[in-house]
């Protein structure tokens, strides 16, 4: 039993020796390609979706209304608000005139105008709570999931739709211990992305971990890699190689 354990160490020593002896220019590892952001969009405020305009696949800018809900009490509390501020500007039009042949006193001039600045802050708000029922993207990319359809009740905490961020793309690679050290955050590096995708394009090393994971013995390390027109997909494997300095 003692011979068989000393005979898989050294194995592991020897496969170790190999793994940690090739340059590490001379050497592919497997990545992943993945998202730089993925966010579940919701809702600030309860209420029912009456539409959503985007489907699983469309991409979308940061800001675009993705979707909205029923909003018929907030607009009509936006129109009431707007009528008040409207009043209160014609009031105070003529009460200057009152005011210019003294039949009314500076103290009554003064509540008038408080009074439109009163129902202009109560406009302003509710035009911010009819905002808060139309939704937008947080980021601009494409939507991998929706959750919920018109007609539907959605919550604080519901996910409406998920969209994921690929421009730039993240690469996630996993190295040997034996490397640390010699890959260093600007560093370059060749991505093959795996078949039918193919191609060979280059990322920059944007993150070393200083924490190395002790069951296995390596370390993770992330590229950026630029994406225009969203050409690749995320959610792949690929084959990394560092480049020399």
């Amino acid at each position: 039993m003692k011979i068989r354990f000393l005979g898989i160490a050294w194995g592991l020593i020897f496969f170790a020796f190999l793994a940690g002896g090739r340059p590490l220019h001379a050497q592919d590892f497997t990545g992943m390609i993945e998202p730089n952001d993925v966010v579940d969009v919701g809702s600030p405020v309860p209420g029912i979706l009456e539409a959503v305009a985007v489907e699983r696949g469309d991409r979308v800018t940061k800001g675009q209304v993705i979707a909205t809900l029923k909003a018929g009490v907030e607009q009509a509390l936006v129109d009431l608000a707007r009528a008040r501020v409207e009043f209160g500007k014609r009031k105070a039009v003529r009460n200057e005139d009152l005011y210019k042949k003294q039949l009314i006193s500076i103290h009554e001039k003064d509540e008038l105008e408080t009074e439109i600045q009163v129902a202009q802050l109560q406009l302003r708000e509710a035009l911010e709570r009819l905002e808060l029922r139309t939704i937008r993207s947080p980021i601009e990319g494409v939507v991998t999931k929706r959750m919920h359809s018109p007609g539907e009740y959605v919550g604080e905490t519901d996910a409406i739709l998920t969209v994921a961020s690929i421009d730039p793309l993240h690469v996630e690679v996993i190295v040997p211990l034996a490397y640390y050290g010699k890959i260093r955050k600007g560093d370059i590096a060749e991505v093959r992305p795996e078949r039918p995708v193919g191609g060979t394009y280059r990322a920059e090393v944007a993150i070393v971990d200083q924490v190395v994971d002790a069951a296995s013995g390596n370390f993770g390390v992330r590229l950026v890699l630029a994406n225009p027109d969203n050409r690749l997909p995320a959610g792949i494997r690929c084959s990394v190689r560092f480049l020399k300095n």
